[in-house]
């Protein structure tokens, strides 16, 4: 099936977020979607192919989303877009397999840093619980659509984590 816009899959759809290593170039954003295009168009789950779809939000966020309803990916097809994704990156010097650091918004821009970088910005009051964090671990589309992506940290796993003695009760 051809690749759709991300508003015409279903809100259980099946979501992957994947968070890149730095933000890209406006060529390198199209130069990025062209060839996610190109994988979409031809994904299939056990020859059955995918009713998928993409999108890149603030040149650091790449969404794909499937319509399990039509057909629902295989660990094959899932390890396929991986390693499409993997190969790309190298090409352009980017990771964008990486769901161990922390992506947050700070004087309305994307950042990153590991967990640990974090957990030592959190202790200086750099972040604080109301410091907007981006949830790479959505796994539906209606949660990304219920604006469950980027959030105050208080509202996700990064408040339970890196602000504990701050959150109200």
């Amino acid at each position: 099936m051809p690749q759709v816009p991300f508003s015409e899959l279903p809100d259980h759809g099946r979501l992957w977020v994947f968070p890149l290593s730095r933000t890209l170039e406006a060529t390198e954003g199209e130069a990025c979607l062209s060839v996610v295009d190109l994988f979409l168009e031809r994904w299939a789950a056990h020859g059955m192919p995918l009713r998928s779809a993409r999108a890149l939000l603030d040149d650091q966020f790449l969404l794909i989303g499937v319509d399990v309803d039509a057909e629902a990916p295989s660990g094959c097809s899932i390890d396929a877009l991986v390693n499409q994704l993997r190969a790309m990156g190298q090409k352009i010097d980017i990771a964008f397999i990486d769901h161990s650091s922390v992506w947050y918004r700070k004087n309305g821009e994307v950042r990153t840093a590991t967990r640990g970088v974090f957990r030592e910005l959190a202790k200086a009051g750099d972040v604080d619980s109301r410091t907007h964090v981006f949830d790479t671990s959505l796994t539906r589309v209606d949660q990304y659509r219920a604006g469950n992506l980027e959030r105050e940290a208080a509202a996700t796993w990064h408040g339970r984590a890196f602000f504990k003695n701050t959150l109200p009760a």
